[in-house]
């Protein structure tokens, strides 16, 4: 009973909207009707702004590590239900019941997750995203290359059990599956440039 309730907890948890509802709040307006049409961070701070940005950024973070942490809080830190609790709560926030399970990419989701699971691949991870986005300004493609050495360096940092390599590798996959869109736009050269100012170009 409490392994379900951690894994129908955590994809819960991961399908609170967090960008569609301080979008709603603040324009009135639905934000999957607004430039791509993503819940995500980047799509907020496009089309509503800084502030709303951000705050989105930090609150899906905040739930995939809380996910996380309460998975680990309740079984002991048991690698195999944190490690569920980490992918479901990707799960949630790509697939949300909340929104028709029309969700956003679940970066942010997995950055918060994988922070509690596993910190030190985390930060290696999130280093190669800022060096990416540093050089070509492209957001997705600083996403689908983090992900992609992701599993590599929890593999090479962390020596983790099976289950937590597994869900690393399964969320990777994820990651990049779910940036299909642009990386059709990335050959295509029409992928939007991030702007810190909320514009794209």
């Amino acid at each position: 009973m409490t392994q379900a309730m951690i894994m129908i907890g955590a994809y819960l948890l991961g399908g609170i909207p967090f960008g569609y509802l301080l979008v709603r709040c603040k324009t009135g307006q639905d934000v999957r009707a607004m430039g791509s049409g993503n819940i995500g961070a980047t799509n907020v701070l496009r089309t509503t702004g800084r502030i709303a940005g951000i705050v989105t950024l930090l609150l899906d973070i905040a739930k995939g590590y809380l996910a996380v942490f309460l998975a680990g809080r309740l079984t002991g830190n048991d690698p195999l239900w944190t490690s569920a609790a980490a992918v479901a709560v990707l799960l949630g926030h790509a697939f949300p019941v909340f929104l028709k399970f029309r969700g956003g990419k679940a970066v942010a989701s997995f950055i918060g997750a994988f922070l509690c699971l596993t910190p030190a691949p985390l930060l290696a991870a999130v280093g190669v995203f800022v060096a990416a986005v540093a050089l070509s300004r492209y957001i997705s493609l600083g996403s689908i290359l983090a992900a992609g050495c992701f599993p590599i360096a929890v593999w090479w940092i962390s020596h983790p059990p099976p289950a937590v390599l597994a869900a690393a590798a399964f969320s990777g996959v994820f990651i990049i599956w779910r940036h299909r869109s642009n990386i059709r736009r990335l050959c295509a050269r029409s992928e939007h440039r991030f702007s810190f100012g909320g514009r794209a170009q």
